[in-house]
């Protein structure tokens, strides 16, 4: 299976692609699962803290046994090494804050998707000579759906999907999507610090759910 192609349609499909990263593992895991009962199935687990790699590998197995169609992604890979890492711990895709060379080739090696994190057209334009089919806009909050707008008809050939200041209310995603953008990267507003802590899983899988509907209805 081309995994790459695969996730280059289900990721835009999908229209959100949730991020989040918690210290404890069973806690990961269970919003795995709400994120997986919502109706996801790609999301990015980022790379925060030390205990990152030890729950990803425990979130590779519970996808694997019983997450029938989810992939994995893990956010936050500043260099190569981390990629490969990542990649040996069963990581389906690739997410940058920035755009790093190494990263890119690690992935390429493995015919892995990657994302690089932009925010210049000179950025953008780098990483698309560099293979990148998709781009993340970062920060979104400070880039906005104008900037968005402006550039979108230089990179015809690119997906778009900022991360980093997307809400839940629908006029900013709305306002993302009319400027031209595939998906929205959403973090700490959909799995915020205090449902995470809280352990309130079924108030994760209510937000996606209604974010997946947003997305469906402003398109």
């Amino acid at each position: 299976m081309d995994t790459k192609n695969e996730l280059l349609k289900l990721i835009p499909e999908q229209g959100v692609l949730p991020l989040y990263f918690y210290k404890d593992t069973e806690v990961s895991i269970q919003v795995l699962k709400s994120l997986y009962s919502a109706g996801i199935r790609a999301v990015e687990y980022t790379n925060r803290g030390e205990a990152a790699l030890l729950n990803f590998k425990k979130m590779r197995e519970v996808c694997d046994a019983e997450l029938k169609g989810m992939y994995l992604g893990i956010g936050t890979i500043k260099n190569g090494n981390m990629a490969q890492t990542f990649i040996d711990a069963g990581a389906d895709y690739i997410i940058c804050p920035g755009l790093i060379e190494e990263v890119a080739t690690v992935a390429d090696k493995n015919n892995m998707l990657w994302v690089p994190g932009c925010m210049t057209p000179s950025e953008i334009i780098r990483a698309e000579n560099m293979g990148a089919k998709m781009i993340k806009l970062f920060p979104g909050n400070i880039l906005g759906p104008g900037f968005m707008s402006a550039i979108k008809e230089l990179f015809p050939g690119l997906l778009f999907m900022p991360t980093g200041g997307v809400d839940l209310d629908k006029e900013n995603i709305a306002g993302w999507f009319k400027a031209g953008v595939c998906a929205v990267g959403m973090g700490s507003k959909l799995v915020s610090k205090n449902l995470l802590e809280q352990k309130d899983y079924s108030k994760i899988e209510a937000l996606t759910k209604q974010v997946i509907d947003i997305v469906k209805s402003v398109r």
